[in-house]
């Protein structure tokens, strides 16, 4: 037994004052009685076996039902540090507050010992951690989102490991009845000690605020750890991508919310002969190599995806993955048991039960499920799992892509001219707001690597650790950058391009890319395809699109660069000058390319 360990836990419990602590092994068997335990508290309903094998439905608490960014905060030592885009707390006052919540907390309820590998267990790559917890919810979810259990303690020996603590701080008094999903509704802390990696998470009983290896380990505390190490933690997939004559060459990619993550993940190409096959949905974890290349590995084991919206149009993959041995959350529930949510299928069933129990029908004027309604299973399930998605060397990664959502101003499809020029794409990304969002619409929602919400110290110094990491490596060796942009809107405000299965052509140019055999033209913000190096054969899409979605916008550039500067000056002085320069380098190119025009 790990020692340090060992005296965490026993000191934890005395502070919790749970009734009693277990141990997680991992087993198969112990999985099946967290389900049990939570089909017996009425937290979940067990799926029919003819419809979803070996899954279950979960209806959480109304009050705790998305991250609460709000209440997540980095307790690195000064405020500088967190930086001006993270919420900060002081670490000494913020323990002090959690110390007086965590008091009794598990009261009448059992102290689960999770230990964890995020990431093949044994993997240089792959770290673990430890997270107690009170809720079986989170003890049977982390069984899927990761390696979980003795295997891990063997691995871990004496070395050191992410420290998690979670409770739902609803400690229970002598029989006393339990809610179906116990939670704090009044108070909520996700709270991250960088310095000492540690995680506390109070109140929430849901997803990336309770499922502490997933968001919390995996990127805020993960990304610190990169930044002393010398690696990358990002918030990409990572995809496998294989041409007729069977050549492959891996991909990782950011990009924000509702941005297609997942289905790019899992995509079923239209071009006839090449392959996308996923190696994961969310995360990647990259450190060079001994051939000085950078190898990614998916640190996660299951898929946490967003329910609503996938469909047999948007991502028949994940639909298939989610046949069996899936938890569900949030969703509506059909009349024979079996899930719904908004855009499943083209019409929606005659009668349902929503997320909140209600009866629901088409004509009730409101959704189902739960906008953040949500399905976790074991990625090792979906059809199009690569073979080296368990590698414990890791994939090496050829390209990485960025991308937002912008109907506007960027192209389908750009190269970056450098790593530095590609960080500095990365740095800008960003999506136009739309008439469902507050404010106006069409103003830049900036969202740097996709790592807004995610990275656990100053935004600048971030971008200094990827210019650090290109600087110090062989730029021969280094995944070329681009920046992708399936949603281009016309005058009309309908889409450009196709999307969905057609990605695979955008795909198959920065495959050529990479191998050299595709041809480029230098523009004003970088590399485009240069006629007919796109394939775009078949493709039916209306006349002139192509024209517009590879078209560099220089007035639109233009009048963009002062939203860059603005978000630049809320970076502050930490901003580094690799990307000042770049700025003005796109300053001065748009300004030339506007004077030939």
């Amino acid at each position: 037994m790990n020692q340090k360990l060992e005296a965490w836990v026993k000191e934890t419990a005395a502070l919790c004052q749970p009734d009693g602590v277990v141990w997680c092994d991992g087993s198969d068997a112990e999985y099946q009685e967290m389900l049990r335990l939570l089909v017996h508290s009425g937290t979940a309903i067990r799926m029919p076996e003819s419809r979803r094998p070996n899954s279950i439905f979960v209806r959480s608490d109304p009050a705790d039902v998305a991250r609460v960014e709000e209440f997540t905060f980095i307790c690195s030592a000064t405020r500088d540090e967190a930086g001006p885009t993270n919420n900060w707390a002081d670490p000494d006052e913020m323990r002090a507050n959690l110390a007086g919540l965590f008091s009794g907390c598990m009261k009448g309820r059992t102290m689960f010992v999770i230990p964890y590998s995020m990431g093949p267990i044994g993997s240089p790559i792959a770290k673990i951690g430890v997270e107690l917890t009170d809720s079986p919810y989170v003890v049977a979810s982390m069984h899927v989102m990761a390696r979980v259990g003795v295997k891990v303690l063997e691995v871990l020996g004496q070395g050191e490991f992410v420290r998690g603590l979670h409770s739902v701080g609803a400690p229970l008094a002598d029989n006393s009845p339990d809610s179906p999903w116990p939670c704090n509704a009044r108070t909520k802390y996700i709270c991250h000690f960088p310095d000492t990696r540690e995680i506390m998470s109070y109140g929430s009983g849901y997803g990336g605020n309770a499922l502490l290896g997933k968001k919390c380990h995996a990127l805020r505390i993960a990304s610190v750890q990169a930044r002393d190490e010398g690696w990358l933690a990002e918030h990409m997939l990572i995809l496998k991508l294989t041409n007729p004559e069977g050549k492959a060459a891996f991909v990782a990619a950011a990009f924000p919310s509702a941005c297609g993550k997942t289905n790019l993940a899992m995509l079923t190409p239209t071009l006839p002969g090449w392959k996308v096959e996923t190696v994961g949905d969310d995360i990647a974890w990259m450190k060079f190599g001994a051939d000085g290349r950078l190898y990614a590995i998916n640190p996660e084991a299951g898929f946490f995806g967003v329910a609503p919206g996938t469909s047999l149009k948007s991502n028949p993959n994940a639909m298939r993955t989610i046949e069996k041995n899936a938890i569900f959350t949030n969703c509506a529930m059909t009349t024979d048991g079996d899930v719904w949510w908004e855009e499943m299928t083209d019409a929606p069933p005659a009668k349902l039960t929503d997320w909140l129990r209600r009866p629901w029908s088409p004509a009730s004027g409101r959704k189902s499920s739960h906008p953040n309604a949500r399905f976790c299973v074991p990625a090792a399930q979906c059809p199009v799992i690569a073979k080296e998605w368990m590698d414990p060397a890791g994939v090496p990664i050829s390209a990485i892509l960025f991308g937002g959502r912008r109907a506007t101003v960027m192209p389908l499809v750009n190269e970056a001219l450098s790593w530095q020029h590609g960080t500095f794409l990365g740095s800008i990304m960003s999506s136009e707001t739309t008439a469902a969002a507050a404010g106006a619409v069409g103003a830049l929602r900036f969202d740097p690597f996709a790592m807004l919400p995610f990275c656990g110290y100053h935004m600048g110094d971030y971008f200094a650790h990827w210019l650090k990491v290109g600087a110090g490596a062989d730029a021969a060796k280094l995944p070329r950058i681009f920046y992708v942009n399936w949603f281009r809107k016309d005058a009309a405000g309908k889409f450009l391009w196709p999307g969905y299965g057609e990605n695979s052509r955008v795909l198959k140019w920065v495959f050529e890319r990479v191998m050299g055999t595709a041809q480029a033209v230098e523009t004003p913000i970088g590399r485009l395809p240069e006629a007919g190096s796109l394939d775009v054969s078949g493709l039916g899409v209306a006349p002139g699109a192509m024209d517009e979605l590879l078209r560099v916008d220089i007035e639109g550039w233009t009048t963009q660069l002062a939203a860059i500067q603005k978000h630049y000056d809320k970076i502050g002085p930490r901003l580094p000058q690799g990307l000042r320069d770049e700025f003005k380098a796109l300053e001065q190119r748009l300004q030339g390319a506007g004077a030939r025009a």
